[in-house]
């Protein structure tokens, strides 16, 4: 089972990690704390404190077109905030 998805790479994020040393990764949604955090040190070769995982539901979307109204639903997926130990840190852009 693949635990970690992708990194989630945005301003606030990056403010986050930038403060607090917290890092944040959209994963697997059977994924448990102990996965996630195993699946980031082996990944990033990092030790983590701290997982905070959130679900986020699927939200109802509609738009018109010329046919008519589409509806439909995005995805559901799971959101982990990780917490680094201090002085550790992950560079998203290394391999860029």
């Amino acid at each position: 089972m693949k635990v970690i998805i992708k990194p989630i790479v945005t301003e606030k994020m990056t403010e986050v990690s930038e403060k607090l040393n917290r890092y944040g990764f959209v994963v697997d949604k059977g994924a448990n704390k102990l996965q996630i955090k195993d699946a980031v040190e082996e990944l990033y070769n990092v030790s983590v404190t701290a997982v905070n995982t959130m679900v986020y539901a699927g939200k109802e979307k509609s738009r018109y077109t010329k046919s008519g109204v589409i509806v439909g639903r995005t995805n559901s997926f799971k959101k982990a905030i990780v917490t680094l130990a201090e002085g550790d840190q992950i560079d998203f852009y290394s391999n860029i």
